[in-house]
């Protein structure tokens, strides 16, 4: 059994719109970045159009809110900010940093 207390990501996607594949490949890109540095992510089916993502219960992406889904990029960088602001996320944050992506 593994020690899950580092953060927790939960991906809640819709079955209905047939969005576990997105929910199923962002959850590899934030555990491929952080690796051991999240304690666990997890996928959530639900139904009505839902896709949000939360990071410790903090709600850091919701479809209909945000207007359609993250890039990878903006994603790493929402989760980043809640668990390591300190964090260099590599050339696709420094475009943000610079003042390139302000979203």
């Amino acid at each position: 059994m593994t020690d899950a207390t580092g953060p927790r990501i939960v991906i809640t996607y819709c079955t209905q719109c047939q969005w576990l594949l997105r929910a199923g490949w962002m959850a590899q890109e934030l555990l491929s970045t952080f690796a051991t540095d999240l304690g666990e992510v997890v996928l959530v089916p639900g139904t009505g159009g839902i896709f949000t993502i939360a990071c410790n219960d903090d709600l850091i992406w919701d479809r209909k809110r945000d207007g359609g889904f993250p890039d990878a990029a903006r994603l790493k960088q929402l989760v980043r900010d809640v668990i390591d602001p300190e964090r260099d996320l590599g050339h696709s944050d420094r475009n943000r940093r610079k003042g390139g992506d302000q979203a």
